[in-house]
């Protein structure tokens, strides 16, 4: 199996990555991907606390993606974050951040919160889970319900890392709900690294195949080197016999008809 391109990626901007966008998109290019995402953390874990919260000029990065091209050294770029899910209500980090005013301080005509703000810049949403203290006495059905109310985000198209939550959930429940609402699940390289989440990755991969649901597989890598090795999540896949048809980046077209399967063409 052959897979061109990876849609979960970090550049400088998520501040414990090492990498610039160039060079990350120079590097798909080398490694022959038709298409590249970056997708910085959006996150609490950037910046220290302060009085009145996470601020706007933090995340500026996000809100000048017209400047970058669509097609730089011959690949496909899409423009996305990493958003954390925060509560077991499924919400995103920054739902509760009001943005009153524009980076350079002047009102806006129609305030808005940091996460609408940054979303309408995004092409897609990979939400995933870092933070797990509001998750330790969780019900595997709070976990499960929370899962299922991310995805109704308008702008998240995948599911991230599901194996590294440690708390138990319906396997199942989330994967129907994702193939029914043309969502994706991902299976993470980096995850295959953890012995734990490896295991419970298996399983995942095991149940998307059962019910036929559409998988992206991603490096979630944090530099420029690690782009488009996916070894050991395509030995997985292959170990398994998943259905080749149901990746959905093996190639840009079907990457972009996933996007389009749920309402987020570009």
């Amino acid at each position: 199996m052959r897979i061109l391109c990876d849609t979960h990626t970090h550049t400088i901007f998520s501040r414990h990555a090492y990498s610039t966008v160039e060079e990350c998109v120079r590097t798909a290019a080398e490694r022959g991907l038709e298409l590249y995402g970056a997708t910085d953390h959006f996150s609490a874990m950037l910046f220290p606390e302060r009085p009145g919260g996470p601020d706007l000029r933090d995340y500026q990065y996000f809100l000048n993606f017209r400047d970058w091209p669509r097609l730089w050294y011959g690949v496909q770029v899409m423009r996305g974050c990493e958003a954390d899910i925060v509560d077991l209500e499924g919400r995103l980090f920054g739902h509760d951040v009001p943005v009153t005013t524009g980076i350079a301080g002047d009102l806006r005509a129609v305030p808005t919160t940091l996460l609408a703000h940054v979303l309408e810049q995004c092409d897609y949403v990979v939400a995933s889970i870092h933070g797990q203290d509001f998750l330790r006495t969780a019900s595997s059905d709070q976990v499960t319900s929370m899962y299922l109310r991310a995805m109704e985000e308008p702008k998240v198209l995948t599911l991230g890392h599901v194996d590294r939550t440690e708390a138990p959930f319906d396997v199942d429940a989330v994967v129907e709900a994702a193939r029914d609402t043309h969502h994706l699940i991902e299976v993470n390289e980096a995850s295959l690294a953890r012995p734990a989440a490896a295991q419970r990755l298996r399983h995942v991969v095991e149940r998307c195949a059962a019910i036929g649901c559409p998988v992206v597989v991603n490096t979630d890598t944090h530099i420029a080197y690690g782009i488009g090795r996916f070894d050991r999540a395509i030995a997985l896949l292959d170990e398994l016999g998943f259905p080749e048809e149901l990746v959905a980046n093996r190639t840009a077209e079907t990457f972009h008809e996933a996007l389009a399967a749920a309402g987020l063409d570009v």
